[in-house]
């Protein structure tokens, strides 16, 4: 699946380098990144002429979860991968940065932290045998569920699902059953009955039409998770420059698309939602969100003991250009 290239020749002696490569995503075509994707494999097809031509895989059509992508990308079994990072703590705990609990406030905060820490995520990338194109942001997330989550006893009736240790850290301190799924297998466990609520973006449920299964959303605003969409180092090294060019100009495209989406991500889904039946949950009480931030502070210990000094020079960086 690694890319391909062919000499395709043009008018007079002159050649020119065509690429074919594909790019998996585990999540839906209709989702914030599925169609930061779209952004970027349009704006490389006119860019390049046609002589880039990315192929998206959505829904893990491709075969492969977002926490094989990194290894698959790293190996080259694929070119290039739009992937959520904190399913990838295993390999480097700095990717549980984005889903800290409560570390981002608003949409401006989660763009700050990202862009203080896009160099150490660079870093690690390139590790890795990746360069590291452009993060997309998930909208904040909430607990989906079939009632109100608004108090502490109603945390111990949920078998809730998590998108990494953090959230299952947090949602286990708060009192629930949790549990670390992805993504592709979360609608399946909810349809077993063996999970009876989802802590995820409304973004994310509404792409996967969670009404069928749960009718009410109590936005928390737990985190705002992010996506990174990395290449493998060596099919960009063997492009030119100028076709890399055309790679970082795309990428900053598909970038500036999904930061500038998300304000009337968040509308367009609860509009959606409510349609469907869903209450969006509006009288959230302040002591209750005050226990779940407290729920989740043994994640922040526990990630800078694992991250070292780096994480906390982030979190010192980030709080002084924040202003807190």
């Amino acid at each position: 699946m690694g890319a391909t290239l062919a000499l395709t020749t043009l008018a007079g002696a002159a050649c020119a380098q065509s690429v074919t490569m594909d790019l998996a995503n585990e999540y839906g075509e209709s989702t914030i990144m599925g169609q930061a994707d779209k952004v970027f494999i349009e704006a490389v097809d006119q860019a390049s002429g046609g002589d880039i031509k990315i192929t998206g895989h959505y829904g893990g059509s491709i075969g492969y979860k977002s926490v094989d992508q990194f290894d698959a990308v790293g190996d080259g079994a694929l070119d290039m991968a739009d992937t959520i990072t904190t399913s990838l703590s295993g390999i480097e705990p700095l990717f549980l940065l984005s889903s800290l609990p409560f570390i981002a406030g608003s949409n401006a905060d989660a763009k700050l932290l990202w862009e203080v820490a896009r160099p150490h995520y660079e870093e690690v990338f390139a590790k890795h045998n990746q360069v590291l194109l452009w993060a997309t942001p998930w909208p904040p997330s909430g607990i989906w569920a079939k009632k109100p989550v608004t108090a502490q006893g109603d945390m111990a009736e949920l078998k809730i699902r998590g998108w990494d240790a953090s959230g299952v850290r947090t949602m286990t301190n708060a009192g629930s059953t949790a549990v670390q799924i992805s993504w592709a297998d979360t609608v399946p466990q909810l349809a077993a009955g063996s999970i009876n609520s989802v802590l995820t973006s409304a973004d994310g449920g509404a792409s996967s039409k969670f009404w069928e299964f749960l009718d009410h959303f109590t936005p928390v605003n737990y985190s705002m998770a992010l996506n990174m969409t990395h290449m493998n180092k060596d099919v960009y090294d063997a492009l030119t420059p100028e076709q890399q060019q055309i790679i970082r100009d795309a990428a900053q495209k598909a970038s500036d698309a999904a930061w500038a989406d998300l304000e009337l991500r968040v509308a367009e889904n609860f509009k959606e939602m409510q349609a469907h039946g869903v209450t969006i949950v509006t009288d959230i009480p302040p002591e209750f969100l005050a226990f779940l931030k407290q729920s989740g502070k043994e994640v922040y210990d526990e990630w800078l003991a694992a991250v070292g000094p780096a994480g906390q020079k982030i979190l010192d960086e980030y709080a002084a250009k924040r202003g807190s």
